[in-house]
């Protein structure tokens, strides 16, 4: 038996060029012989559609192109996910087609409703109908994403004697996520005794990331084919062919991190009809990244580095930045911001006299952040760049940010990445050669937007905030169970408390790229105005 497999990356709602990546998809496997042609769940409109799906405009195209593709179908079985629509309600379908036919369709049972997942907001649950299809004299099982997950649901199943197990999906990437499917997949197989093939999409899509890893594994769990992460790739996986393995290695966790961010950036970029970024440039270790991230991205030539100093930059960030710009290859624009501080805060001084606030203090420092985005703002919609903001998961989640300041700008490369991996990142791209400025590196981290300040003034060193963040967030954890693992008492009820209090700037921040399993906006969704303390 040999099933095409194909890890292909639709366009949300792009639903004429879906089409034809499914119809070449076809052709390929028509071409090659193939028993069955297998894309991802809701390929046909790309996933999320998310609201999309409650437009009967979109729902009417959506059928228009599921009858082409039966109507298209040939020698080769296509399975391929899509929505349908039944009587009132919706459904998350997969369709099977051969010569010019409907064969089956199965409806997804369990609908996911967490983190970057709201299904049950469309779709109502599939009735349990036959999932279990003849194709070419072979009984093919089928199931989609979270199907597989649910263990009552395999129970059921691994009965039936299916000669192959195929899964469709919309898998999104988070740290360590490849890791899991493989294990779950492998599970599946030894309990169905079969074979089973997994198949994801690749492509940014907003905040999320879809990093492709499909792959197939024998009855016995032994891996036969992984496709290669955060790219597309189609081929034939032939179930006869024994011994034969394809296997792409995985790369490691920090080189996976940075090819969701380039994707990601690639994609929200490129797909919301721009070309070229331009990213304000400190010196600091974020920026720099950001930076490199867009260069890998979008070519350097589409990258513009805004350096805006003030009275309180030091040399040495003015010139680590200089560097940084040599470094990348990429253009760079100087506009010193002093002129603009000193006329807001002239305009401002009679005002706060009479108030009695003339000693400066964060107003002030706030006002030169906020003349950076003014700065980066009049760049962008003079030039068509899109804006690219620079904070990290680490102050984003303490507001250690500005709004309408650094927070100003259309997508947020770093917002799901803490400082520590930022600074991982930044030594794992110097592997080869240097990149990121050293001095940015080693130099203790800065605002500078007074003299001398260093983050550490008012925030604990990085690894403490780090992990004390991860342990809330990620873990759950509550301030007595973190403290219980080592920590002050009182620091981490001071984080804990700032976490909370900034959750009015993260509703008012750009998207930017996830890559853990609890990203600000996605997936962790707090109300900004309550009364719960720890």
């Amino acid at each position: 038996m040999k099933i095409y497999v194909a890890q292909v990356s639709p366009r949300v709602g792009d639903l004429n060029a879906n089409l034809q990546i499914i119809q070449e998809v076809m052709a390929k496997a028509e071409h090659g012989l193939c028993d069955i042609a297998l894309l991802p769940e809701l390929v046909v409109t790309g996933y999320p559609p998310e609201d999309l799906l409650l437009r009967p405009a979109f729902m009417n195209e959506v059928a228009r192109v599921v009858e082409q593709i039966i109507k298209d179908s040939r020698n080769s079985c296509v399975v391929f996910g899509a929505p349908r629509q039944v009587g009132n309600s919706l459904r998350n379908s997969l369709y099977l087609a051969q010569s010019g036919r409907l064969v089956g369709i199965y409806d997804k049972q369990f609908l996911p409703n967490y983190g970057v997942f709201d299904e049950r907001r469309y779709f109502e649950p599939g009735e349990g109908g036959p999932c279990l299809f003849e194709v070419n004299g072979w009984r093919v099982g089928v199931g989609i994403c979270e199907d597989l997950w649910h263990d009552g649901l395999a129970l059921k199943q691994q009965a039936m004697g299916c000669d192959v197990w195929l899964n469709v999906n919309a898998s999104p990437f988070h740290i360590g996520k490849q890791l899991e499917r493989e294990a779950l997949v492998e599970r599946r197989a030894i309990s169905f005794q079969a074979p089973l093939i997994y198949v994801n999409p690749v492509g940014g899509q907003d905040e999320v990331v879809f990093d492709g890893g499909s792959h197939a594994v024998d009855a016995a769990g032994n891996l036969l084919m992984r496709a290669p992460l955060f790219e597309p790739w189609q081929g034939v996986v032939d179930l006869s062919a024994v011994g034969v393995t394809q296997c792409t290695p995985l790369p490691e966790l920090l080189a996976q991190i940075y090819q969701a961010l380039v994707m990601g950036v690639a994609d929200y970029v490129l797909r919301n009809g721009c070309k070229q970024v331009v990213i304000g440039l400190s010196g600091g270790i974020d920026s720099a990244l950001t930076a490199a991230i867009a260069v890998e991205a979008l070519g350097a030539e589409n990258v513009l580095g805004l350096l805006l100093p003030s009275s309180c930059s030091s040399e040495h960030s003015i010139a680590d930045a200089e560097q940084l710009v040599k470094n990348l290859g990429i253009e760079s624009i100087t506009l010193p911001i002093s002129v603009g501080v000193d006329a807001v805060e002239y305009m401002l001084k009679d005002t706060f006299v009479r108030w009695g606030k003339e000693t400066p203090d964060v107003t002030e420092e706030n006002i030169q952040a906020r003349m950076r985005g003014v700065l980066l703002m009049a760049i962008s919609n003079k030039t068509g760049r899109m804006v690219l903001t620079t904070g990290n998961k680490s102050e984003m989640a303490v507001g250690y940010a500005t709004l309408y300041g650094d927070m100003a700008g259309g997508f947020a490369v770093l917002k799901d990445v803490y400082k520590m991996q930022v600074f991982a990142l930044c030594r794992w791209l110097n592997e080869a050669v240097e990149i990121i400025p050293e001095n940015t590196i080693n130099k203790p981290p800065s605002a500078e937007l007074r003299p001398d300040q260093k983050d550490s003034d008012s925030l604990p060193d990085y690894e403490v905030l780090d992990a004390i963040l991860m342990a809330t967030i990620e873990e759950k954890l509550s301030v007595a169970e973190i403290a219980a693992q080592g920590f002050d008492l009182v620091e981490v009820k001071r984080i804990v408390s700032m976490l909370q209090l900034a959750e009015y700037k993260r509703r008012q921040a750009p998207p930017g790229v996830k890559i853990t399993e609890r990203a600000f906006g996605r997936d962790r969704r707090y109300p900004i105005t309550h009364a719960f303390r720890e």
